[in-house]
């Protein structure tokens, strides 16, 4: 009974601890992946501006290549929007909220399973005769605990994703005609 009472005990305390620890924690976070791709502008922001040229690119497609994608709103640009549904990939939707030609397109995205809105973007910029694509998502996880850990493992959970995406963008971008 003794030792029961000590597990429970050292668990609370770790619990507590742990609690205690979360408020040094920081309650934002920012991912940020960026590379270099070897084509006009005129080829590369088209394939990020039309959310139909997100399937040829992004790793979740890839990964999952029954993925059910619905598209409503605008046609690319601001108030393009599309759902999808995956059982490897899970469910959501993805917006873009702004979009200026050739500098940058940024997005809202809610995953069904989860709470909240997750902002991101995408940024060009002139490298030589390059351009230079960074991917970017950034945001406030509030007072919660459990939320401030979650915030120091965003860049291990997304940064491969963007990784892998920006990657497909490039290989797509360079591919000859």
């Amino acid at each position: 009974m003794k030792v029961v009472k000590y597990v429970l005990a050292g668990l609370l305390g770790l619990a507590v601890l742990l609690g205690l620890i979360s408020f040094a924690l920081p309650d934002r976070y920012k991912v940020e992946r960026s590379i270099e791709i070897n084509a006009p502008m005129s080829t590369v922001y088209p394939l990020v501006y039309d959310p139909k040229a997100w399937v040829r690119w992004g790793v979740w497609s890839r990964r999952d290549p029954a993925m059910k994608v619905t598209y409503s709103g605008a046609a690319a640009g601001v108030g393009a929007k599309w759902s999808w549904q995956s059982v490897s990939e899970g469910s959501g939707s993805m917006e873009f909220t702004a979009a200026e030609f050739n500098k940058r397109v940024a997005y809202q995205i809610a995953f069904d399973d989860m709470e909240g809105i997750f902002a991101g973007r995408l940024e060009f910029a002139p490298a030589g005769k390059a351009v230079r694509v960074s991917w970017i998502a950034e945001g406030e996880v509030g007072a919660n605990p459990l939320k401030r850990y979650f915030a120091i493992l965003m860049d291990r959970m997304l940064g491969p994703d963007f990784e892998g995406g920006l990657k497909n963008l490039k290989e797509l971008a360079e591919k000859p005609l």
